[in-house]
């Protein structure tokens, strides 16, 4: 409540015990005016009180490098900080009484007070250019106060962010594309010179043969990074999704793990499908999810052994459609269970088979920002020695599912 109401709602309360006090047996009019006085040195007391705690929290507010902003129940502004006048360009005290979308002059903003009170899942953040804040990156996180229905809207500029991360973008595009070309021809070369040496019989030692065929795998490894890393740059700085309504991720898991299979099969490892019916859609990317599933079965049959089995399941709860995959190799160490999605994180290459490659590094880094990206989150379950188990969690889509793409 606002100080000077409650000051008020005070001296309307002397008032009152004025009157009784006056009207009392026995009372003198001396005796109810030091019954007031002492009432009013009360108010005057709490006012203080009032006051300081007022000014301790204006002074915090003006040193935080955030800007603060209280909205009432009408989503009316009721408070704001310095910091919040600048990244919004408004004058020093302009934003009170007005409302949201005066402030911000963006409807994300109102939509994600909304989703606070509500208490709905979705996005807890929204990033905006502020029309007044030329060239200005703000985002705005909304959180409920535990008292009354206003909320607290929290402003972080990230313009120096974004501008780094563009930079970094276009470095490592223009760097893979640089690399692409001599990588390219490189790989061609050693494959053709593994050609002609497979031609020529016993001519050529069986060292050389290996040196040759050494190059080759790598060479292959090293455009694969440079692929991937292109990707991820690509999709951390926030490419556009080709979203579309009622992908069925049933039948793009099934399709997705088939382009494996060959490879799977060169291992030693078989593919199992599980999917009940009549399982919702998701609204996505189906190319990219499908990069997902790749991703995480391709990380699975390098962890299998020979005759292993990995099982690909869809499942529906909650409203969330959720793909695993599983297999039954050597598991992963609790120690790396919360860095496996960092980029460039590699369990101990001792762990793998030495058949399958040792990867990027990359592979679950992309599924991490790919899901993230459709709303969802991805997780690992693992047991050393028993097998591991890589599931993701998209939010169901309302319509039934189209034809998934083959």
């Amino acid at each position: 409540m606002d100080p000077a109401a409650v000051i008020a709602s005070l001296l309307a309360v002397t008032t009152v015990v004025a009157g009784v006090a006056s009207a009392r047996r026995g009372r003198t009019i001396d005796e109810a005016r030091s019954v007031i006085q002492g009432l009013r040195d009360e108010v005057a007391a709490q006012s203080r009180t009032l006051a300081e705690r007022d000014a301790e929290r204006g002074a915090l507010l003006d040193v935080l490098d955030e800007g603060v902003i209280r909205v009432d129940a009408s989503n009316r502004v009721t408070e704001a900080d310095r910091r919040a006048h600048l990244l919004l360009g408004h004058e020093p005290g302009a934003l009170p009484g007005r409302t949201l979308m005066e402030a911000f002059m963006d409807p994300a903003v109102e939509a994600l007070a909304t989703r606070t009170r509500n208490g709905s899942t979705g996005a807890t953040t929204v990033e905006l250019r502020p029309a007044g804040a030329d060239g200005t990156v703000v985002t705005v996180r909304a959180r409920p106060t535990p008292t009354d229905s206003s909320l607290w809207l929290v402003l972080e500029d990230v313009s120096e962010l974004r501008r780094l991360q563009r930079i970094r973008t276009e470095f490592i595009d223009n760097l893979s594309h640089e690399l692409r070309t001599p990588l390219t021809t490189v790989s061609l070369l050693a494959e053709t010179l593994q050609r002609e040496a497979e031609g020529v019989g016993d001519t050529i030692p069986s060292k050389m043969r290996d040196r040759i065929a050494k190059i080759e795998v790598e060479t292959g490894h090293l455009v694969q990074m440079v692929n991937e890393l292109l990707d991820l740059s690509r999709i951390e700085s926030g490419g556009t999704l080709q979203m579309a309504d009622g992908v069925d991720m049933s039948r793009l898991a099934a399709d997705s793990a088939e382009r494996l299979r060959l490879f799977g099969e060169r291992q030693g490892v078989t593919f199992l499908f599980e999917t009940p019916p009549g399982l919702p859609p998701v609204r996505g990317d189906a190319t990219r999810l499908g990069q997902v599933v790749v991703n995480l079965v391709h990380n699975a049959v390098k962890f299998s052994p020979d005759g292993g089995e990995i099982t690909i399941r869809t499942t529906a709860s909650d409203g969330q459609v959720v793909t695993s995959v599983e297999d039954h190799g050597i598991g992963i160490p609790r120690a790396a269970r919360d860095r496996v999605f960092e980029r460039f994180y590699k369990v101990d290459r001792a762990r793998l088979r030495a058949e399958a490659g040792g990867g990027t590094g990359l592979g679950l880094a992309i599924a991490r920002h790919v899901v993230e990206q459709h709303g969802g989150r991805i997780w690992l379950e693992s047991r050393e020695g028993v097998g591991s188990t890589f599931a993701f969690a998209l939010p169901a889509a309302d319509r039934p599912a189209a034809t998934a793409p083959g």
